[in-house]
């Protein structure tokens, strides 16, 4: 088997990695000065000379060299990136598969007396308060290090050895976890393979008696039934609530359904409902736990790639209204939000390229990094390709949009906040919702509709002069890749038109619109009314007829 180390500069990975690869006879690999090796370059000489962006490059280079990991039952392996190594995604995703993962953690003030003895100088320690720079480092990519085992580092090297020991021992945890963050909006939990294991830790966490599974009929045979069974090969007594498919279960006459089934099965205040399924599931569900016993707490599971980034981070929970979608509603986040990539594979290929909309918006709001690999991988996942799922395509698209969600809602949980707040999540949704409006919640998937809406806020912001034509181009050209928003839709403009008078974000009467900027967005409430059904009639004739 493998072993990984993970940890911050300082933590011991190599000296712990060296004594317990000696013990068991197995090679111990450091990353770094593979790196050092294969360029003849010291690390501070690679960052000088290529900077950041270019040791990285290399970095991923040698991980990659590893090559499939070792799955024999005795240690072959401990392999000791750098600390910033699995910030990556793709790193991560290469190095956590099939290998165990074991977080040396050390308290900050440790670190900062380690690293003013250390023979190599550390850029952590040299100007500034080198204390302040451990700790913001350490909080930034906790996420990062705890899917591993957490090991208290601080201890003498012989008791770390033991512990990692024991760790070793044991049984290796079910699939692989990528991610674990404890937020004020919820745990977030990514991985590949993880669903039924990590539903299990939150609701030992929550200390709850049974599982309440909420699903709907697809999504329950997908993923739900599986779920249900794995929960009771480990103990669990499960209970279901089914609701029905698509934005059906969004209609209070559900919700009172449902909230019924769980009072004949004496749900109680600190139960928990599990809800399984996409955004049509998850909004409904989340509403049904917000208000049943004035709230009972609640895990979401998303099985399409659209709840996994969108519905199912940030607490929205609601239904809809034939005069507008969402309309009903309340704030209640889950005490947990799991999404396994696993879970991911079947869905058609129309829902991964629908939600490549939703993704869009997130890279256009200023997540560059996003945008870079959108650009490049975003097709092979539009089409469905294997490649796209084996290589962490998925698993990072899924990754950095939920995330930059997650900081979002963290600043602004309740949308109180100016510009720079949770409205800018609106990008692209007021022409968009309006679409659905007028398409009755029929043939237009959400994060098709917001591909749309987004070529219109586009269009809005070049009449305006807010978006510059250099960054409105990368977006169509983008969204022209992924394949979205391209094709003419057939409603009335004026029945788009009427449908924004509902919308969600007027203030004071005006509605405010979210336009993209060279490298953000902005907030206007100032967008006249020709600018607006130029944008809408541009839409609606599609990309063709623009071109």
């Amino acid at each position: 088997m493998d072993l990984v180390l993970v940890g911050l500069a300082g933590s011991g990975k190599t000296a712990v990695g060296r004594r317990l690869a000696s013990r068991h006879g197995a090679a111990f690999i450091d990353l770094d000065a593979q790196v050092e090796a294969a360029t003849g370059r010291t690390i501070p000489e690679i960052f000088e000379a290529e900077g950041e962006a270019g040791f990285r490059k290399l970095e991923r280079e040698a991980v990659l060299a590893l090559g499939a990991p070792d799955t024999g039952p005795a240690l072959a392996r401990v392999i000791s990136p750098g600390g910033g190594a699995v910030v990556d995604p793709r790193n991560r995703w290469s190095l956590y598969h099939g290998r165990r993962v074991a977080w040396l953690d050390v308290r900050p003030e440790v670190l900062a007396q380690r690293l003013r003895r250390s023979p190599v100088v550390r850029p952590l320690v040299q100007g500034g308060d080198p204390l302040a720079k451990i700790r913001a480092q350490a909080a930034s990519r906790q996420r990062f290090y705890a899917p591993g085992e957490r090991i208290n580092g601080v201890a003498e090297a012989t008791s770390v050895v033991a512990a990692l020991e024991r760790f070793l021992d044991a049984p290796a945890p079910a699939g692989t976890t990528l991610l674990r963050a404890t937020t004020k909006i919820g745990e977030i939990v990514v991985g590949d393979g993880i669903a039924a294991a990590a539903i299990d830790t939150a609701l030992r966490a929550l200390d709850a008696p049974r599982a309440v599974l909420v699903s709907e009929p697809g999504s329950w045979g997908a993923a739900g039934q599986g779920i249900a069974e794995a929960l009771r090969a480990m103990g669990w007594p499960v209970d279901t609530v089914l609701l029905p498919g698509g934005e059906e279960a969004k209609r209070l006459s559900v919700i009172e359904d449902a909230a019924r089934e769980l009072a004949r099965l004496r749900v109680e205040r600190r139960e928990p409902l599990v809800a399984i399924g996409g955004g049509a599931l998850g909004d409904p569900a989340g509403f049904l736990a917000a208000a049943y016993l004035r709230g009972v707490p609640w895990i979401g599971v998303p099985t399409t790639l659209l709840a996994a980034v969108d519905s199912s981070i940030g607490g929205k929970t609601g239904v809809d209204l034939p005069e507008g979608k969402n309309l009903l509603g309340a704030f209640h986040q889950p005490a947990a939000v799991i999404l396994d990539v696993a879970l991911l594979r079947s869905l058609p290929h129309r829902q991964l390229r629908a939600a490549l909309g939703e993704i869009a918006k997130m890279a256009a709001i200023g997540d560059e990094a996003l945008f870079a690999m959108l650009e490049a991988d975003g097709p092979a996942i539009a089409r469905g390709a294997a490649s796209a799922f084996d290589d962490g395509a998925v698993a990072e698209a899924a990754e950095r949009a939920g995330w930059a969600k997650v900081e979002v809602v963290t600043a602004d949980e309740r949308e109180q906040g100016a510009a720079g707040g949770r409205i800018m999540l609106n990008l692209g949704h007021t022409v968009g919702h309006a679409l659905e409006v007028a398409d009755g919640y029929t043939t237009l998937f959400h994060g098709e509709a917001v591909a749309y809406g987004l070529r219109a806020a586009v269009s809005i912001g070049l009449a305006m002069g807010v978006t510059p034509a250099d960054r409105a181009a990368r977006i169509e050209r983008l969204l022209d890749r992924l394949g979205l928003g391209q094709a003419p839709l057939p409603y009335p403009v004026a029945n788009v038109l009427t449908a924004m008078g509902t919308d969600k974000k007027h203030s004071g009467g005006r509605l405010r619109w979210v336009l993209p900027t060279a490298d953000g967005v902005e907030v206007h409430d100032d967008v006249p009314a020709a600018a607006i059904e130029a944008a809408v009639r541009s839409v609606l004739a599609g990309r063709e007829a623009r071109s």
